[in-house]
């Protein structure tokens, strides 16, 4: 079970967002009949995008994680 400020890795591109599979969110908000609301930000903690996703959109970051840069 995902909760709220956990972090999550995003399953599918979100184009329309400049978001692709990989990009790791944290969850803002679990809604009561499924799904969450996750925000994406930069290195900056400015967000990028605050999208309500359904669980099948985002996996919990598990075990040890490297974030890296994009465009770097």
């Amino acid at each position: 079970m995902i909760r709220e400020h956990e972090l999550v890795v995003l399953k599918r591109d979100k184009e329309e967002w400049g978001l692709e599979a990989g990009d790791v969110g944290t969850v803002v908000l679990v809604y009561p009949h499924g799904g969450y609301m996750v925000e994406f930000v930069d290195h900056e903690g400015n967000t990028l995008a605050l999208l309500d996703l359904a669980e099948e959109e985002v996996a919990p970051l598990r075990g040890p994680a490297l974030l890296r840069a994009k465009g770097a």
